[in-house]
């Protein structure tokens, strides 16, 4: 692993980096163990597993949802503990699975949510939302004052990205976020992320147990089981490693 920290501190930038960190609950039950990585700023690193692999609480990790029992956790070079959860937290955008749309709010306003806690004047937040849903593909003048139960699936998917980019943060999460969408709009919105990812150049890190998508998306694999990282390589080098996890996830393309 330090042979991947060593390449990438020489490579450029790093906006996330994980030393050592171990997460434990249950009297030491580990569910994240010994993990050291690093994210290049503009990157997108995606995170690969079964259930209970330790995925999302790695990722929750880097936004302060969840501390670290051991390790450090950095973001911009900043020790999430040093940051405050609620600026962390604004600072980097999050979509998961079930999007987490207010029910009772529009489009307009549920994308325009972290701009308006940061006060930001109604003008800007009308035409950041505008510049948000044509960026995901929905027109605003049809969808920025409907209701998330007026929205098909993916559309609402849409939504939550818009929402997670709202602020223009320079780090975004993303926990499984097509999971939940039929097969045939999943494709078409793994093709659209994916061009929207070398349009924004952000620094993303990605869960999935797709491993196409893992290989669509990411710019480094992680392989993670039993909450170990079992390598962090470029998608081109994942199928020749020799591990029976790489392996049975290589074979299932």
């Amino acid at each position: 692993m330090d042979y991947f920290i060593t390449c990438a501190t020489l490579l450029g930038v790093i906006d996330i980096e994980f030393r050592n960190v171990r997460y434990a609950i249950n009297g030491g039950r580990l569910l994240v163990d010994d993990v050291s990585f690093q994210v290049q700023s503009g990157e997108t690193a995606v995170f690969l597993g079964r259930s209970g692999s330790g995925k999302t609480t790695t990722l929750k990790l880097i936004n302060r949802l969840l501390e670290p029992t051991l390790g450090a956790v950095l973001v911009e070079g900043k020790d999430t503990r040093d940051w405050d959860p609620i600026r962390l937290r604004r600072h980097i955008g999050y979509v998961i699975q079930e999007v987490g749309l207010f029910p009772h709010f529009t489009v307009e306003k549920n994308v325009a949510l972290v701009p308006t806690l940061e006060g930001w004047h109604e003008d800007k937040k009308r035409e950041r939302v505008r510049e948000m849903l044509e960026l995901v593909g929905l027109d605003p003048a049809r969808f920025s004052s409907r209701y998330p139960r007026e929205l098909s699936g993916g559309q609402r998917q849409r939504v939550g990205v818009a929402r997670a980019l709202a602020a223009d943060p320079s780090i975004l999460l993303l926990d499984e976020p097509f999971g939940a969408l039929d097969p045939i709009t999943r494709a078409e919105i793994q093709k659209e992320f994916r061009a929207l990812q070398e349009r924004l150049h952000k620094t993303m890190v990605y869960v999935t147990h797709d491993v196409r998508e893992a290989f669509l998306l990411g710019k480094h694999i992680g392989l993670m089981k039993d909450g170990r990282l079992l390598n962090f390589v470029p998608p081109g080098e994942f199928r020749e490693l020799d591990h029976p996890e790489a392996r049975a996830f290589s074979e299932s393309l």
